[in-house]
């Protein structure tokens, strides 16, 4: 069984979790109240050796609740009786801590096994102290919101602490707060899932501070807000105030950028607040200086394509501008007119397209209309091919990426 294996591995797992060696120390170690803070430490009571990484994700290395968190509240754990029962009993080298083998077993059915409950375990050693049909509630409802099943175990893995929040005074209030941003009930599942943590923040003290912020100081709008969340929701879960402003001087700096561009880049790419400059963005820029674009035809593209800055300089970016050249036979003017042609797939569209019509001998002149490769798979086939997707797609299967490995992208 899982949890049988589960216990037998946690013996052998390394730092930052101590090795155990009895079952004495098995129940000190999982029982409800093992954990005292001592020194700035984190320790394990009855053990010597200290713990010397974050019990949980809210928790810093010193043992310290991160800025803007909040511990769950009436957390379910084993009633005294229940812990006393298994301490006062002689357990062979075999036997398990009963109270939790029904969580173990149930958390199974989301698809979570042995290596999970050491990741989960690592992060928040006191998860498996939650009363099973507690995480049961907590869990079926945030399938109830539109949390996937098949995301569950990605939760549970990324954020095992969500277990001990409960659903009355505390998934409610957070979900209500989202909806209360104006993400549709429907989406906001989507969104914790995306970023569990937010229910692991303040409503007052940290997450509505953020959400000032974004519209006070960035300036993205009340209607934009909803976008810009569900677009990334880690968003509200990290420092935005340094990042705005570092990214803002930057491209500020850099382009020219007005106040007004950034912003626009911020709603439809949130994601931007958190590339780092100098590993990601700077290059991309140079990138395209050195191809022959103005600073100003950069802005043009930046502002209405700001997921540019997420490609792969040399894996997407480079081998789509090689592709233009050599086989489109276009300058790098057209990226001004078509910057979209940037954000398609070079080994899933660009390039399956534009060889389909070579070979129905239906390709227009060149250089190739980049507007061809814009419209729906459906379109293309129906308006330029006069053929059915059918045919394109088994075409397209054709075309083994790495016929141009050596010179193009292999996406």
């Amino acid at each position: 069984m899982t949890h049988l294996v589960f216990f037998s591995a946690l013996s052998f797992v390394d730092s930052p979790i101590p090795r155990l060696t009895s079952n004495a120390e098995n129940r000190r170690r999982f029982g409800p109240r093992f954990v005292a803070e001592r020194s700035g430490q984190l320790v394990m009571s009855g053990i010597d050796e200290e713990f010397t990484g974050p019990a949980s994700p809210d928790l810093d290395l010193n043992g310290k609740r991160r800025e803007g968190q909040v511990p769950p509240k009436h957390v379910t754990r084993f009633s005294a009786e229940e812990t006393e029962e298994v301490e006062g009993e002689n357990l062979e080298d075999s036997d398990l801590e009963k109270p939790w083998i029904p969580l173990l077993d149930y958390l199974t059915t989301f698809g979570l096994d042995q290596s999970h409950f050491i990741r989960m375990y690592k992060k928040h050693f006191d998860l498996f102290g939650v009363n099973v049909s507690k995480a049961r509630e907590r869990l079926e409802y945030l399938l109830e919101i539109g949390v996937k099943e098949k995301d569950i175990k990605k939760i549970l893995v990324r954020h095992p602490i969500i277990l001990e929040y409960t659903v009355e005074e505390h998934l409610k209030l957070h979900v209500a707060f989202l909806v209360d941003l104006g993400i549709p009930e429907s989406k906001v599942g989507k969104v914790i899932a995306g970023s569990p943590s937010i229910v692991s923040f303040s409503i007052e003290n940290s997450l509505k501070p953020k959400v000032r912020y974004l519209i006070d100081e960035v300036g993205v709008t009340k209607e934009d807000l909803s976008k810009v969340i569900q677009l990334s929701p880690q968003i509200l879960t990290q420092r935005i105030d340094t990042t705005w402003n570092d990214r803002y001087a930057f491209l500020s700096e850099e382009l020219g950028a007005p106040r007004d561009a950034v912003v626009k880049m911020i709603v439809k790419h949130p994601q931007l607040l958190h590339y780092r400059i100098q590993e990601v963005m700077s290059p991309i820029i140079d990138f395209l200086r050195s191809i022959g674009m103005e600073d100003v035809d950069i802005l043009k593209i930046l502002t209405s394509h700001a997921q540019v800055f997420s490609l792969s300089l040399e894996r997407n970016l480079r081998p789509k501008y090689l592709y233009l050249i050599n086989e489109l036979q276009h300058d790098v003017k057209s990226l001004t007119k078509y910057p979209s042609y940037l954000s398609l797939s070079l080994n899933q569209r660009i390039r399956p397209l534009h060889r389909f019509l070579e070979y129905l001998k239906k390709a227009p002149g060149r250089p190739f209309p980049l507007g061809l490769l814009l419209p729906s798979d459906e379109f293309f086939c129906k308006k330029w091919a006069g053929t059915s997707t059918n045919q394109y797609f088994a075409f397209r299967e054709t075309l083994l990426p790495q016929d141009h490995a050596d010179k193009y992208d292999t996406h």
